[in-house]
């Protein structure tokens, strides 16, 4: 494969997503792949300060916009700096969150519409997106379960259960919209099971890929 190829993970707080992440990176290192690992917001200087803003549970007031906003300049940063130049030389780009995230959490969630906040994204990212979305499916009421059971909570894991049935919901309907390239796990099985079923996924879109 010598095309670049970019893979998102997306889905609510507590699904298992980072685990995941981890475990598909260093299974594609251990393949002989060329991997980035990156992560929303985050993934440069710039991108890492702002991510401290935004998650940070002491400034509940934070307007949904200016979170919005935050998140969007956070990403131009990271497709400008690291993931554009990374596709582009042939890696594999492995994203911990992306535009989608945006969507469910401030588009459905914090009701800004995810036609404006789809809009904000498009300019921040000049027309990337993922090839590959696998979305960690979870019932809220689970997933909350896991965070409650981690202990600390950043400023948008500590909003209340209404607002996680909306990202939820959200997410469900990205994977609607874009089917093409969502990927629905059963985030309810087990770490083995669904790191399996993650790499079978890749082997298959790599090979018929790599025929077309």
């Amino acid at each position: 494969m010598n095309k670049g190829l970019f893979i998102s993970f997306e889905g609510s707080d507590g699904t298992g997503k980072s685990t995941q992440v981890r475990l598909l990176t260093e299974y594609l290192r251990s393949e002989g792949y060329d991997v980035l690992l990156t992560r929303e917001p985050g993934g440069t200087v710039i991108s890492e300060r702002i991510r401290n803003i935004i998650l940070d549970p002491s400034t509940p007031e934070m307007d949904g916009h200016t979170e919005a906003l935050l998140y969007a300049a956070s990403r131009a940063q990271l497709v400008a700096e690291v993931l554009r130049p990374a596709i582009e030389s042939g890696k594999i780009v492995i994203c911990d969150r992306f535009m989608d995230s945006s969507i469910a959490y401030q588009g459905y969630a914090r009701g800004l519409g995810q036609d404006t906040i789809r809009m904000i994204n498009e300019f921040a990212v000049h027309g990337l997106q993922p090839d590959i979305t696998f979305f960690m499916d979870l019932p809220p009421e689970k997933a909350m379960l896991r965070v409650e059971s981690q202990g600390h909570k950043d400023r948008l894991e500590a909003e209340d259960m209404n607002f996680h049935d909306k990202v939820y919901q959200g997410f469900k309907e990205l994977s609607r919209f874009y089917d093409k390239r969502y990927v629905r796990i059963d985030a309810s099985e087990s770490i083995e099971e669904i790191s399996e079923k993650i790499r079978q996924y890749f082997r298959d879109y790599v090979e018929r890929r790599d025929r077309a």
